[in-house]
């Protein structure tokens, strides 16, 4: 854990500088404290073979948090359509709205080999390398979000960690490298010629700590780099520890690429070897030649002290780790379990290792996937799911005793989990936290509104400036759509779920951070109906003012007083949701499915009067009244009353207006298992599917299409997804595995396999929409439709119908936090250069997942 200070000053000077996160913290202390990770700099997959020095550098100044499904980027735009583009010092690229030219300047490196320059934030930069043949590299940089490499995207090292590596084939000649600035105003870059074609590297590895009282095989986790042209297939990695080796047959490395692969790891019982001990690893062909060898230390603990737990996730087959803080208690049965959440740049160790051992419960932490990852939404919800499912399995905790609490962006995972999932949670208690990640962020340019004009001036910012910030923009219809796929995320909408359990709110008296006044906003709205919640302000308490900012005795005071009540001993309650996808259930109730897909859909039920529930927005429920010991014959829902049967689970489905029993809904429509929203194609172990029977340029796009995703969903959440030939895509070998295919009708072999009866076509120069059709090759496509040969598996799709929709659809923000995406979006190449406008068809499929009775809007 860290602490932190931030002043409104610094904080308004961030937001001038234009990152859509925040880094308004001071550092103190080691650096492993505040990222988790020391920044790698050493080269140990090759040798040297060029440092960038020199290069160009553009600042696009944006004044607004930049999470839209579809950001404007200018830059990318001309260096993705012009080809031949080359800027050069002092060019000008455009003229901004206040009437200043943006030009390309040049800029050097400092004594560590970095372009490192206030300046940099918010800026493109381009570096050049003529080379004297063709020939393989590792392009490492880091403190980029993104680059472009002679026209193809990949991702970039956002908080500088030094990770990356990108294996490519230098042209001969010029080579053009265009990298977007990350979080931090540094960039560093450099070429490597690899020392072997195929090798391990340890940046990024991912370990358990052995428990010498567990008796088990442990996953882990290692890079593998493939800078061949050849598939790395039927490999196997071997560990070896204290003599002891365990084999696991890696899944298949595509060419130019790396990925994160799971591998195994025999148990330690020797008491005497705790601390830690060489773990040694081998990878070997299927023929049994040794390719690569490495040693890393792994280690040994006690399980009833802090330690480190490895899962594997069924998001992408990953290793995931978390954090325990076990009880004082060796003997501890049925006791609680505490769900402890991070906040962003804080490794799940750091906040496990807050927390002093309680004797009535162990507490976990989750990683969120990554130090910052998804802000405990999308992905991240998923890992506090998982983790929260593995630690009840080997902890058994008493059912009743689960609680939830966080600190900052994981006082945000906590407001948020704690109203997504109401009935798993006995009490919560959000330190330092924000209900609402989009309005966290809107908060800041409201704050502006009141600021002084010459503190404003300091920073820059004229009237003018200050009319673009705040202008108010009124959505269009399609907009509304998009932003609807977000309603999940929208936790004001869901705050009367927190009625289900006890809220112990903790903050900071002067928190800048996260302003303290957001806390005091919950304070009033929890006021105006919930009996049952503590607020506290510690005084003089900044962001972080020691590790009781999260080990707070009242909180787990508080905690202990409150259990989960008994399904029956429910008299009352009511649920909301914004998607059945995301959270169906309360106790003994599940909403199915929605009238309007991603609107707010909730239920009231009460047995005070006899069985009666009232909803809204629901079209189909379920109520398990096995779960209950009333002797009701019979239930009111609405204005109707039906009969029931009091020891079974009864489905009641709107028609008409009306209610009436129906059977088990079918698994081929939408429904808790598969909802839709078009990020829900990646889970359920997904495969990538890419196209290899285009043009050369297409099937180049499509492969680095998918390779970029695969790339950025290793770096964003710790990931890895197989990737795999159209033409080696079979039904049989991936059942009931969700699939994203890269490409269309016309160049992607599996396309008839998975999407044949499918209401939208696209092909070459063509989208046939339900019958409608568009003509060009400008037009790219996101969509997600069930997997017809499977009852929960989706298909995604990454489309276009040509080179301009191609390189429109380059932008990955649907694997982005607080980006919202629908079933289906059609769009054309303007998106690069006007955003959200440039869409032309966004909207959600039917229940039945039809167009006919889905809801869609057309520009």
């Amino acid at each position: 854990m860290h602490l932190t200070r931030i002043k409104t000053s610094v904080i308004l000077l961030f937001l001038m500088i234009g990152s859509s996160t925040l880094i308004a913290q001071q550092r103190t202390g080691n650096i492993v404290e505040y990222f988790g990770k020391e920044k790698v700099n050493d080269i140990k997959e090759g040798t040297l073979l060029h440092v960038f020095k020199t290069g160009l550098a553009l600042k696009i100044q944006n004044y607004k948090f930049n999470s839209s499904a579809f950001p404007k980027d200018q830059v990318f735009s001309r260096f993705l359509m012009q080809a031949n583009y080359e800027p050069e010092n002092d060019d000008v690229f455009d003229i901004d709205f206040t009437g200043n030219e943006l030009k390309w300047k040049a800029i050097a490196t400092d004594t560590t080999n970095s372009f490192n320059d206030r300046n940099l934030r918010s800026s493109y930069v381009y570096l050049s390398y003529n080379s004297n043949s063709e020939q393989t590299v590792l392009f490492e940089a880091s403190g980029h979000s993104l680059v472009l490499i002679n026209g193809l995207p990949h991702e970039g090292d956002h908080y500088d960690f030094g990770w990356n590596l990108i294996p490519l084939k230098l042209k001969k000649g010029l080579n053009k490298f265009v990298l977007k600035v990350g979080r931090f105003p540094r960039i560093r870059a450099r070429l490597i010629a690899p020392q072997t074609p195929v090798q391990f590297t340890t940046r990024d590895v991912t370990l358990p700590d052995l428990l010498v009282e567990e008796d088990k095989t442990y996953l882990g986790a290692i890079r593998i780099i493939n800078t061949s042209d050849n598939w790395v297939e039927s490999h196997t990695i071997t560990s070896e520890i204290n003599g002891v080796s365990l084999s696991y047959q890696i899944p298949n490395i595509p060419p130019l690429s790396v990925q994160k692969v799971p591998f195994k790891i025999a148990s330690v019982s020797d008491e005497k070897q705790l601390g830690k001990v060489d773990l040694k690893l081998s990878l070997n062909a299927k023929n049994g030649v040794l390719i690569s060898m490495n040693t890393i230390q792994i280690e040994i603990k006690s399980k009833h002290n802090h330690h480190k737990r490895t899962l594997k996730s069924n998001v992408d087959g990953s290793i995931q780790y978390y954090s325990v803080s076990p009880s004082s208690n060796k003997n501890l049965e049925n006791g609680a379990l505490f769900l402890s959440v991070h906040g962003a740049s804080v490794e799940a160790v750091n906040q496990a290792n807050a927390y002093k051992k309680k004797d009535w419960g162990n507490l976990i932490a989750p990683t969120n996937r990554r130090p910052f990852g998804f802000a405990w939404e999308d992905w991240g919800r998923i890992d506090a799911l998982e983790v929260l499912a593995d630690a009840k399995s080997i902890y058994k905790p008493d059912s009743k005793k689960i609680y939830l609490t966080g600190h900052s962006m994981g006082g945000h995972g906590t407001w948020y989990l704690g109203a997504t999932y109401p009935d798993k949670f006995a009490a919560i208690a959000p330190c330092a936290g924000y209900p609402d990640l989009l309005l966290y962020r809107d908060g800041f340019t409201k704050r502006m509104i009141n600021m002084p004009e010459d503190q404003l001036k300091r920073f820059g910012v004229t009237p003018k400036i200050l009319e673009r910030i705040t202008t108010e923009h009124v959505p269009t219809a399609i907009e509304d759509m998009i932003h609807r796929a977000g309603a999940p995320s929208r936790t004001l909408q869901l705050i009367r779920n927190y009625l289900h359990h006890g809220v112990y709110v903790l903050h900071g008296e002067i928190d800048n951070v996260v302003p303290t006044d957001i806390a005091r906003d919950m304070r009033e709205r929890l006021g105006k109906f919930h009996p049952d919640f503590t607020y506290y302000e510690y005084p003089n308490g900044t962001h972080w003012y020691g590790n009781h900012s999260v080990d707070w005795d009242p909180i787990f005071n508080f905690f202990k007083q409150r259990t989960i009540k008994d399904d029956n001993d429910k008299k009352k309650y009511e649920f909301f949701t914004g998607s059945p996808g995301v959270s169906a259930s309360s106790h003994f109730i599940t909403i199915h499915q929605q009238e309007k897909a991603f609107e707010t859909s909730s239920f009231k039920f009460s047995k005070e009067d006899g069985y009666q529930l009232t909803t809204d927005n629901v079209a189909l429920i379920e109520v398990d009244f096995s779960a209950l010991k009333d002797d009701n014959s019979s239930i009111k829902i609405d204005e109707t009353s039906l009969e029931i049967q009091n020891d079974k689970k009864v489905f009641f489905k709107k028609v008409d207006k009306k209610w009436q029993t129906t059977s088990s809904p079918s698994l081929k429509e939408k429904g808790p298992h598969r909802n839709g929203g078009f990020k829900d194609a990646f889970r359920n172990n997904v495969v990538f599917v890419y196209a290899t029977n285009g043009t050369a340029t297409e099937n180049e796009w499509y492969y680095n299409r998918a390779r970029f995703d695969a790339e950025t969903f290793w770096y964003r959440a710790n990931g890895h997804i197989e990737i795999v030939k159209d033409v080696d895509f079979s039904l049989n070998k991936y059942t009931d595995r969700n699939v994203v295919i890269y490409g269309n009708a016309d160049n992607n072999m599996a396309w008839n396999k998975l999407l044949k009866d499918c209401p939208i076509q696209v092909k070459d120069y063509g989208v046939n929409f339900n019958g409608k059709s568009l003509f060009g090759n400008q037009w790219g496509m996101y969509f997600i439709v069930p997997r017809k040969d499977s009852n929960k598996a989706s298909v995604g799709v990454v489309a276009a119908t040509g080179s301009k929709g191609m390189k429109a659809a380059y932008m990955n923000h649907y694997l982005v936090n607080g980006t919202t995406f629908p079933d289906v979006l059609l769009f054309d190449d303007e998106v690069l250069l006007n955003g959200m406008p440039a869409v032309k068809c966004a909207g959600f499929f039917g229940n039945d997942w039809s167009v006919e009775t889905g809801d869609f809007e057309w520009k």
